[in-house]
């Protein structure tokens, strides 16, 4: 499929979408913003979606933080005390936290939110795997004994994905979603203002106390709010979401197409820049629960079959030194990343032969399944050109374009296809996880605890558990490398390639963070 038809076809469908009617962008005390996707879900633990994990970012806050050389920092916790040889920890609270509804937040709201972020996140898994108890001897105090040392404990605690809430909230099954968004965050979440699948609504909460001391970078530091109110206007098509931005209707547009930034960075007074330097991996997910990807050769053709730099040109064509292709399981030229194998990567590709592979892996012909958001247009660009390429190596595809917060549901489901079951969906792996496999979501292979897809890996998940116990960074690269080589036999998605997002905003919006968007710390100087 060419680039250009991509293009085409991606533009009709935005198009066609609804987009909110918005006016002039609000005075100094609003940010008007546009985000990738609309808001589906309220739960950081139930989901990984980047869109909730942004706002995640604003309602609630976290035990510690990254800062922007991605360093942890305390960020609730006011002390810590490590003792018996690196197996009992407590951590202490800092004075002032108090969640949305008015209560104090408790050591026993923290030690709940752990354990349920513990079942789902592969970094908590990792952390809960070693404790042997967790308990909040004191409304300021959580103690951890452990079975043996972890000192990564901290780093797994600053997951935005441990983003403490209330018991009540927190005692919620993992595998299902608490019911309102309380948090302690800068930020109250305007329920009464939610417009699904347009506007979110978010307002400074007057109760919050920044921390006093430490430097703001990234998500550590002190969170000062400048503004009174963060809107997000939800417009699926980007060539009207570009030209709010330049009639100065909205001030920060989170993604632009990535064709759109050219003439984006024409607008006056317009900065447009990359803040997240981790990056945007493609990935071609598989429902490894159901046929034909529970067969791992089948796995391995599609893998074979992807050329990564047929997908990327698709995607950033316009920008092509936004974009980078040998791209295997973390970001290349990270500490972690390994060139092992990743030759499968490149074309050209010979489809012919690969639909024999197909057919002598099993492939029968059935029917797939294939989920793809088309109201993310770097998401509906790889998807069209990689379903073009499993339509050309024989699969039966049955390709099912609905918006982003359609996929993220219906991906959760482990029913067969006749119940509405998915085979394989599309999305952009970020966040922490391109870096390291710590919080990686994609590599796991631990079954039902996994992320979507359930693979089972017993080869990835020992070499998983031995890097956290790895003495120096040289002995964590070679896991990685070992992990890489088993990824390459036994793959639990297709890697696409990588690229770099830029985000546009009014030069009048001054030190925008570093990282994802956050609202805290910037200023609106109009």
């Amino acid at each position: 499929m060419k680039r250009r038809d991509v293009l085409k076809s991606a533009v009709a469908v935005s198009a066609a979408l609804a987009a909110p009617r918005i006016g002039r962008a609000d005075g100094p005390k609003t940010v008007n913003f546009v985000p990738h996707a609309d808001l589906a879900s309220l739960d950081p633990v139930w989901t990984t979606a980047d869109i909730t994990r942004n706002y995640s970012l604003a309602v609630f806050d976290t035990l510690y933080g990254y800062d922007a050389k991605f360093q942890v920092q305390p960020q609730m916790v006011e002390g810590q005390r490590v003792e018996d040889d690196g197996k009992t920890w407590e951590l202490t609270l800092r004075d002032g936290l108090a969640f949305h509804d008015g209560q104090k937040v408790l050591a026993r709201d923290c030690v709940a939110t752990i354990q349920r972020f513990g079942k789902r996140d592969p970094f908590g898994q990792a952390l809960m795997k070693r404790v042997d108890e967790i308990s909040a001897p004191s409304d300021t105090v959580i103690r951890f004994r452990l079975s043996k040392p972890f000192p990564l404990l901290p780093n797994a605690l600053a997951q935005v994905y441990c983003a403490i809430m209330p018991t009540r909230l927190a005692e919620t099954d993992p595998m299902k979603q608490i019911p309102e968004a309380i948090g302690s965050g800068p930020f109250k979440f305007m329920a009464d203002e939610r417009i699904p699948g347009s506007r979110v609504v978010f307002s400074k909460s007057a109760a919050y106390v920044p921390r006093k001391t430490g430097t703001p970078s990234f998500n550590a530091g002190p969170k000062i709010v400048n503004v009174d109110r963060v809107v997000w206007n939800f417009i699926p098509d980007p060539a009207t979401a570009s030209a709010a931005l330049q009639q100065g209707e909205i001030d920060w547009w989170e993604n632009p197409s990535l064709d759109l930034v050219p003439q984006v960075k024409t607008y006056k007074d317009v900065t447009v820049t990359v803040k997240d330097r981790t990056g945007e991996m493609g990935c071609l997910r598989f429902n490894q629960l159901i046929p034909p990807f529970d067969n791992p050769a089948i796995r391995r053709v599609v893998v074979a079959a992807i050329d990564q730099k047929e997908v990327m040109e698709a995607v950033s064509g316009a920008e092509p030194s936004l974009y980078r292709t040998d791209v295997g399981l973390f970001a290349p030229g990270t500490p972690m990343a390994s060139t092992v194998g990743v030759e499968i990567t490149r074309g050209p590709k010979d489809h012919a032969k690969l639909k024999k592979d197909l057919a002598a892996a099993g492939y029968n012909g059935e029917k797939i399944v294939v989920l793809a958001a088309t109201t993310i247009p770097t998401i509906w660009a790889e998807a069209q050109v990689a379903s073009d390429m499993l339509t050309r190596i024989g699969f039966n595809v049955d390709l099912q374009s609905m918006e982003w917060g359609s996929v993220v549901q219906r991906r959760a489901s482990k029913e067969p296809l006749d119940k509405g079951g998915w085979n394989i969906f599309y999305t952009w792996l970020g966040g922490f996880g391109n870096i390291s496999p710590a919080p990686n979501i994609a590599i796991r292979g631990n079954g039902p605890g996994a992320w979507f897809g359930w693979p089972n890996n017993e080869k990835i998940e020992e070499l998983f558990s031995a890097w956290f116990d790895a003495p120096n960074q040289a002995a964590q690269q070679k896991i990685c490398e070992a992990m890489q080589i088993a990824f390459w036999q036994n793959p639990t998605y297709a890697p696409l390639g990588m690229y770099d997002q830029p985000t546009a905003f009014h030069t009048y919006l001054r030190d925008v963070p570093d990282g994802w968007p956050q609202f805290y710390g910037l200023k609106k100087v109009i």
